[in-house]
């Protein structure tokens, strides 16, 4: 390996910024049946300024497809066969479809992320005069409950770690190499894209430095431990013995392999992590994210600055960063209750 050099994506001309599009998640409305018809021509110009001008990540321009696809078919259905456009919709025409999405049974934050893809949508329509203002400019966001969020005590990632390095301990690749993605998850606190984009060139095992490539296509640098670096090094034997018996269809860039030396996908990463977690005593519904909450959440216990946490974490806005914060609280709370004898 060679030396390295929300919350959420900006709003002009794109996306809300801060918690509209969880990044970690590898399921959403995206698999929804309307994501596969064919978008208008300025959808599809929009969502391309997305992908190539702004450089959102393509999780995030694949979910504002399936957005934008339901939004169209929605318009089509009220039209009942009588011409429209997009300069023809109206205020209440969105409020319909907000409408419209929550007897579907979408969650408010799905409802609020595609009423945000609708707003940039909009935006780019006015500033190239495709239409003379945004209807959905002044349409309320659905409130967003902040729930805190799930992750793991210290005794419990420690019986993690322990579970993960017995099986590693017995050879197989993907005991290995799961291990290694699970150190490095608790040592960094990157995403699940972010480890899954990483190549062999991003991690430095000489500094202890990986090069992530966050939202927005921002490169940051976090640190991580001895543990996750003797994990790699160890992989890295696996890896290459495999890249050897593969041969030339091998993926020689990426970090993380499949068993055919391919880049291992977000749901690979997925099911290797929550197949782990499933083994010890986790919150739950905890998933791969929970790494991340607990990454974060032990650094703030451990009394780590806020600012600096928010730059390890790649999040926008400090905002995002502080409900870790609230976790802590809430548990010293727990704790005061159960033990004060005056609480």
């Amino acid at each position: 390996m060679a030396a390295v050099s929300a919350s959420h994506h900006a709003a002009a001309d794109g996306a809300d910024p801060d918690d509209v599009v969880p990044d970690d998640v590898v399921t959403d409305d995206a698999n929804d049946a309307t994501a596969g018809q064919a978008t208008p021509a300025l959808v599809a110009e929009w969502l391309q300024y997305l992908a190539k001008e702004r450089q959102l990540s393509a999780h995030t321009v694949t979910a504002y497809t399936s957005d934008l696809a339901r939004f169209t078919t929605y318009l089509g259905a009220r039209a009942q066969g009588d011409a429209w456009d997009w300069g023809t919709v109206d205020r209440n025409a969105i409020r319909g479809f907000l409408g419209y999405l929550s007897r579907l049974g979408l969650e408010r934050r799905s409802i609020a992320r595609t009423l945000s893809a609708v707003r940039g949508f909009y935006r780019y329509l006015h500033r190239d005069e495709h239409v003379t203002a945004n209807p959905a400019r002044s349409v309320r966001t659905p409130k967003i409950g902040r729930h805190l969020p799930a992750h793991l005590d210290t005794g419990t990632m420690q019986v993690l770690m322990d579970v993960a390095s017995t099986r590693a301990q017995g050879g197989a690749f993907n005991d290995v190499r799961n291990l290694a993605m699970l150190e490095l998850f608790y040592a960094t606190g990157m995403r699940l894209s972010e480890l899954h984009g990483l190549n062999r060139d991003d991690v430095d095992l000489v500094s202890l430095r990986a090069k992530v490539r966050g939202k927005g296509r921002k490169e940051r640098i976090i640190p991580f431990g001895a543990p996750a670096r003797l994990a790699l090094i160890n992989y890295e034997s696996r890896r290459d013995e495999l890249v050897r018996l593969i041969g030339p269809t091998s993926d020689r860039a990426a970090l993380f392999l499949n068993p055919r030396a391919r880049r291992l996908s977000r749901r690979g990463i997925q099911l290797a992590m929550t197949g782990l977690i499933a083994l010890v005593d986790a919150p739950e519904g905890a998933s791969v994210h929970a790494l991340r909450h607990t990454f974060a959440t032990h650094l703030l216990d451990a009394g780590a600055e806020l600012r600096a946490v928010q730059e390890l974490l790649g999040h926008a806005s400090v905002s995002t960063t502080q409900i870790y914060t609230h976790t802590s609280v809430e548990r010293l709370k727990a704790a005061y209750a159960k033990a004060h004898p005056r609480a």
